[in-house]
């Protein structure tokens, strides 16, 4: 069941369906990293050369050639930065075009089933934010975790499938139960949530397919509701 959640989810990223979805986000991520880069780096030139001025009198008449070497210092600092913010900029964008990909599995996978409803304005953003701090705090713990053998992995596999799993299959469960009810049904499911939130681990810890994360555990989570639902359906819904 998780395996074929899985399967299904990674497929649907690249079906003609959810394909503008996958490119909205790309596209408003390279907007929001340019312009952030963009920004950065003026700014960042713009209190840097008063302080050279300053440090080192005699500047003056150098402030073109200035401004043209720190601009190069300044764009590849900058540069690695975002590349740090890379998978956090793209949690916080795709987690409003969550609704979107929930909204396309239901209807193309589950079309005898009720549909979702999308959260309110309020719930979708305070997920949204939940989504960016548990991609944020999953980046945090590999980047430290690299630096103690032996436990490494299996904490960030036990930490981030946790975590995973729980946020985005309530967000799944959400759509058709209220909050208290679908936090309910994740705790009565928790060993198969928690097996899923591994896969989810699993996938977070690709390079670059991690950018996909947010896109990929919507899916997956929505068929694993689902499926979980038609073998549970004593749990009202």
């Amino acid at each position: 069941m998780i395996f074929d959640a899985a399967r299904l989810a990674f497929a649907n990223l690249f079906a003609p369906e959810t394909r503008s979805v996958f490119w909205k986000v790309l596209g408003l991520t390279i907007l929001v990293l340019v312009g952030l880069w963009l920004a950065l780096r003026e700014t960042f030139i713009y209190f840097t050369l008063p302080w050279i001025d300053q440090l080192i009198p005699g500047t003056a008449g150098w402030e073109g050639w200035l401004t043209f070497v720190i601009g190069i210092f300044a764009s590849l600092g900058l540069a690695l930065v975002l590349a740090l913010l890379l998978a956090p900029v793209t949690a916080l964008i795709a987690g409003f075009f969550l609704d979107d990909v929930a909204e396309v599995v239901e209807r193309r996978d589950y079309p005898q089933d009720a549909a979702g409803r999308p959260l309110p304005l309020g719930e979708a953003i305070s997920g949204t934010l939940k989504f960016l701090g548990v991609i944020i705090v999953g980046n945090i713990i590999a980047l430290f975790l690299l630096l103690i053998p032996g436990i490494n992995l299996i904490a960030f596999f036990l930490v981030n499938g946790y975590l995973l799993g729980r946020e985005f299959f309530e967000f799944a469960a959400m759509r058709h139960r209220p909050p208290a009810e679908a936090r309910l049904f994740r705790a009565k499911h928790a060993g198969t949530v928690f097996l899923a939130g591994l896969v989810l681990a699993a996938f977070l810890a690709v390079p670059l397919l991690n950018l996909l994360t947010p896109l990929f555990a919507a899916g997956m989570m929505v068929h694993l509701h689902k499926k979980l639902s038609h073998r549970d359906p004593a749990f009202s819904q």
